[in-house]
């Protein structure tokens, strides 16, 4: 019999954002672990309408690709703000710092990364110094 894992995302893969007092605003399931994966990750994020998430990250090494699956916003790339809309694809290296804001009618995305995780900083209020 063939090795594979099949998973919901929706049933079967815990949302993250409830174990840090986020939900219902924030949802984000990650499928790394979730699927056993051993060369990258991915996950599902979903963020309320017309809201800035509260925390950015960066990666040291970790390049990621997000595909916005649903919805729009806005994305903060270092000091830059890009609009995103459904079907953008946006790739991110590592050492550059990221951010997510949704528009009216929320943002659904895929997170895909690439290489070794577990090097993620958190970086606080990233949409405080943004013009």
């Amino acid at each position: 019999m063939a090795d594979y894992t099949h998973l919901n995302l929706k049933d079967d893969v815990e949302n993250a954002a409830e174990k840090f007092g986020l939900a219902p605003d924030l949802e984000t399931r990650f499928g790394r672990n979730a699927l056993g994966l051993e060369g990258g990750g991915f996950s599902y994020q979903k963020i309320a309408p017309n809201l800035e998430a509260p925390f950015g990250h960066v990666h040291e090494r970790q390049e990621e690709a997000y595909v916005v699956v649903a919805g729009s916003g806005r994305v903060k790339i270092d000091d830059e703000v890009r609009e995103l809309r459904t079907w953008d694809a946006l790739r991110v290296p590592g050492g550059v710092a990221r951010a997510f804001a949704s528009g009216p009618d929320g943002l659904e995305l895929l997170a895909i990364g690439f290489g070794p995780g577990g090097d993620a900083a958190m970086i606080e209020k990233p949409w405080e110094a943004t013009p």
